[in-house]
């Protein structure tokens, strides 16, 4: 995995805050790491997406933001837990994989450099 996948990867994890963010945020302090969370996830997604294919790019950082959000709120926040809500996030997990898997990176040359 190079490093543009894991900026998709960082991207995601910082959806994950501002999705819940957006929930939960109800001072100016939560607020403001929800708004920090918006612009550091963007900023990443952007940087990955110069470098990889926009569409696969944008389908695994919200295919993981998803995953994580449901994950955080049955954890973090008393949603309650259902079998089928973590098969229907597998199978969302297992098509991000999956196009991850079957995503080329054409690295254009003198790009890396």
């Amino acid at each position: 995995m190079n490093t543009n996948w894991i900026k998709v990867i960082v991207a995601a994890f910082f959806e994950v805050f501002w999705v819940i963010g957006l929930k939960h945020a109800d001072d100016f302090w939560t607020w403001a790491g929800t708004v920090i969370s918006i612009i550091v996830s963007f900023y990443v997604m952007i940087m990955a997406g110069r470098k990889l294919p926009v569409g696969t790019v944008y389908a695994v950082f919200v295919g993981l933001g998803t995953a994580g959000t449901v994950i955080a709120e049955i954890l973090f926040f008393g949603e309650p837990f259902k079998m089928s809500k973590i098969l229907m996030i597998l199978l969302l997990l297992a098509g991000v994989i999956g196009l991850k898997l079957v995503t080329t990176d054409k690295v254009k040359e003198g790009a890396e450099s």
